[in-house]
């Protein structure tokens, strides 16, 4: 019988920290640990990635579908290096992820040793709330433990490195004396409610105003029917952050839907008109798309005090819970009748879904990017789960998505890192496999890390009680979001050599490894080819022609300015014209809304 190790103590932890699942890839640095992984017999799952990034992005994927802490493991050196991007995903996110990363043996560390690295160096930043290296078997427990209390209480990313021999030395028997600590694993979140002299002057600011607009985000993920509440009782509008909107119901004829660069027309009138902003559980950093400061007088809840204020001027600070801190202040508003405020967002909202479907209906060559989020509408399963990649896919899923209540959608909000839609995909998907997924990626990302782990896909869909995994490959052959970018804040044309990707079969691609593929070029097939998908019995990979000269144009009044340094750039491009005529198309939208 093998000797119980420092290594199956490590995993004896995880198992009473509820840990079922560890992305990871291996390593001579954590052989020790895989083997207590392998002595478990599946009690907690390893699941393998393509690369530690990609695990990394698996790991914060899990921890954002299941509410729970995303455990991963890779080797030490390059290993650990290629965890950074997904770590800090986790740590502008906010959410809890444990890294147990391996070094070498302790006898070796100080002499530039193969793969030798200074780990606590590399993740001091990332890891800033706790990294700590092991240097007895006997501080196992305990370190792993304090890494799991930190990363549920502060919602960031923890780092354990482990050296080799350590892993391989035998289990401790740890007793009560002097130097040795002994822990438990255990953790209970606090129970944080404002001060009632605060809940009072929010009152009364919120009670005062005539125009209350609510910015929702990611806080208020357990406090949906506090925020409408809240609305309706001060007759406001909803806007939400890009991390914000799966939390609010976009059908109700208030909710004018995400804000910033990437938002509506309607949250552009709501956050540029109100004289009051509540602000619950956002930070988000489009800044220039708040009110002007001085303009409206603001109130922000925040479980983190660190966040109050740290984007607008904020008059009264409620630290606390989001829903216990909504049902307190509501108790404390006056009911106001409808007023012209609330008929005037309601229109607004009505005039942002005529705008998003003229849009939509934009003829473009081949397809329309919009009218393939679009026609997603009414068919995405109620239990459906959705992954977004960064890029301009993000746009037309903050545009042209309304989510059924209840479907979660997450993405690399803060850190915005491409290459996150199908690792997140296989994390939400292994969690929920009785659930059928939706990923959207752009070819730029799909190449950066996607079609690599589709062949983990490939590998484990027939392990799932509903195969369906959907992923829409929006191919433009483009990073159109860097070119738009280029155009819009420099003034200056598109760069061939820099935005110009080489074209990839993403569905044949499917088909080789056994997926499904399906191609379209004729919008007249978007509507089918998701219904074809949505019917399949295995994943389906969908590749949509897109045209990249379709505008990612801010809301105005502060798209009007970005729109005429747009033309700039575009001016200066020979192959320009038809990309200018889209322009002017999509401006000539906005001016008829706003007349």
């Amino acid at each position: 019988m093998t000797e119980r190790t420092v290594a199956d103590v490590i995993v004896e932890r995880l198992t009473t920290w509820g840990v079922g699942r560890v992305f990871g890839y291996s390593g001579d640095g954590i052989n020790g640990f895989m083997g207590a992984l392998r002595r478990t017999d599946g009690q907690v799952e390893f699941v393998q990635a393509r690369h530690e990034e990609s695990a990394a992005f698996m790991a914060v994927g899990h921890a954002k579908y299941t509410g729970g802490v995303g455990v991963v493991t890779s080797t030490q050196g390059p290993g650990a290096v290629h965890l950074l991007n997904g770590l800090y995903d986790a740590k502008l996110d906010g959410v809890p992820v444990v890294a147990i990363v391996g070094q070498q043996s302790r006898t070796v560390l100080g002499s530039a040793y193969m793969q030798e690295i200074d780990l606590m160096a590399l993740f001091k930043d990332v890891a800033s709330q706790f990294v700590q290296q092991v240097s007895a078997p006997e501080q196992v427990p305990m370190v792993l433990d304090r890494a799991f209390r930190t990363a549920k209480a502060t919602s960031s990313p923890c780092v354990v490195i482990i050296p080799h021999d350590v892993q391989s030395a035998p289990a401790p028997e740890l007793e009560q004396q002097h130097g040795i600590v002994v822990t438990a694993p255990s953790w209970s979140a606090a129970a944080k409610t404002p001060r009632e002299e605060d809940l009072a002057a929010a009152a009364a600011l919120l009670n005062s105003a005539e125009r209350v607009a609510l910015l929702v985000g990611q806080g208020a993920r357990h406090a949906a029917g506090e925020v409408v509440a809240v609305a309706e009782k001060l007759g406001a509008g909803i806007a939400t952050s890009l991390l914000g909107k799966p939390y609010v119901d976009e059908d109700l004829p208030f909710a004018v839907g995400t804000m910033g660069h990437l938002g509506t027309t309607a949250s552009a009138y709501l956050l540029g008109n109100c004289d009051a902003l509540l602000i619950v559980g956002s930070n988000d950093p489009w800044t220039e798309f708040y009110p002007p400061p001085g303009a409206a007088r603001a109130v922000q809840i925040d479980i983190d005090e660190k966040k109050i204020g740290n984007r607008y001027p904020v008059e009264v600070g409620l630290a606390g819970d989001a829903a216990s801190a909504l049902e307190a202040l509501n108790q404390r508003l006056e009911h106001r009748p409808r007023t012209p405020w609330r008929s005037a967002v309601e229109e607004e909202v009505s005039r942002w879904r005529i705008l998003s479907a003229d849009r939509a209906a934009v003829p473009a060559s081949p397809v329309n990017p919009e009218r393939v989020v679009r026609e997603l509408n009414g068919r995405l399963p109620e239990n459906a789960q959705l992954s977004v990649d960064v890029g301009s896919c993000v746009y037309w899923y903050a545009r042209q998505l309304m989510l059924p209540q209840g479907v979660p959608a997450h993405l690399s909000g803060t850190l915005a890192s491409m290459g996150c839609a199908i690792p997140y995909g296989l994390a939400a998907k292994l969690a929920h496999p009785d659930r059928p997924l939706v990923a959207m990626a752009g070819d730029g990302a799909m190449q950066m890390l996607g079609t690599a782990e589709l062949v983990t896909v490939a590998h484990r869909w027939r392990d799932w009680q509903d195969p369906r995994f959907v992923v829409c490959v929006f191919n433009n052959r483009e990073l159109t979001e860097v070119t738009w970018e280029q155009r819009e804040s420099e003034a200056e044309p598109r760069f061939a050599a820099s935005q110009e990707l080489p074209d990839f079969p993403f569905a044949a691609y499917a088909d080789l490894l056994g997926l499904k593929g399906i191609r379209v070029e004729d919008p007249e097939r978007i509507a089918d080819a998701w219904d074809q998908a949505f019917a399949a019995d295995c994943p389906v990979v969908i590749e949509v022609l897109t045209d990249p000269e379709i505008p990612l144009l801010p809301p105005f009044p502060a798209g009007r300015q970005k729109a005429e340094s747009m033309r700039k750039g575009l001016a200066a491009e020979d192959d320009g014209g038809r990309a200018s005529a889209l322009l002017d198309t999509y401006v000539s939208h906005e001016e008829r809304r706003e007349g």
